[in-house]
């Protein structure tokens, strides 16, 4: 799947904003693995350290957390 990215804007936060986005519309269920860092860097042709930014901001917002050997998955949302 190709993204076109505004190269004139912070590319990482179009990258979390699209990852939001499948969290937010069920492509990335609560508990389900998302993408690694390798893996977004090939899908949105983008640096590894791009990637880490866009996980990192993820996990700091509490969408997603890690768990070691394992991946890095949605965050259980909290109902109400």
């Amino acid at each position: 799947m190709s993204v076109d990215l505004d190269r004139t804007r912070p590319v990482w936060r179009q990258i979390a904003a699209i990852i939001v986005g499948r969290i937010e519309d069920g492509t990335y269920p609560a508990s389900t693995r998302v993408p690694s860092v390798v893996e977004l860097s090939a899908e949105f042709e983008v640096a590894s350290s791009t990637a880490q930014k866009v996980m990192a901001h993820l996990k700091t917002e509490g969408l997603v957390r890690s768990e070691v050997g394992l991946g890095t998955f949605v965050a259980d949302r909290p109902e109400g």
